[in-house]
Order: structure tokens, then sequence, then C-alpha cells
């Protein structure tokens, strides 16, 4: 069964941007229950984004702006 899961995760549509996608994935993986440990990670997901993180910025800043930047189209 573990294997029809993959089949159909890798069939999914994905993002062709990998920076957007890696955010997708990033708010998909908070949404579900999960809870980012790295800062770091966060902040250059958000960079990525064109969006200007201090690195003294609070992690909840830093994911709320990123699920406003990913509600826009990508350019």
């Amino acid at each position: 069964m573990n294997w029809w899961k993959k089949l159909l995760a890798a069939l999914e549509p994905r993002d062709p941007d990998p920076d957007r996608q890696r955010a997708l994935d990033l708010i998909a993986a908070i949404d579900a229950g999960g809870l980012p440990l790295n800062p770091a990670r966060v902040n250059d997901i958000g960079r990525r984004l064109g969006l200007e993180v201090a690195s003294s910025a609070p992690i909840e800043l830093t994911i709320a702006r990123i699920r406003t930047a990913l509600h826009k189209p990508p350019p």
C-alpha cells in the first residue's frame, strides 16, 4: 500500500519553480502539524521568495509572510 502513496505523490502536479515548491512544502508540513526546527531554513525559503527577512525575525512572522507571498500568483 505504501508504494501506491508514493506513486500518487509522484504523479501529483508540482510547481515548476523549486523555491516556490519548497515554500509550499514547508506550509503543507506546518499545516499537517509539523514544527519547523531550523529557523535559518525558514528564513532562506522566505528570502528565495523575494522577502527581506532579518535573521532576528520571529519564525511565526516569517511563516505568515511566506503564506502571504504564496497567495500571490507566481511571476
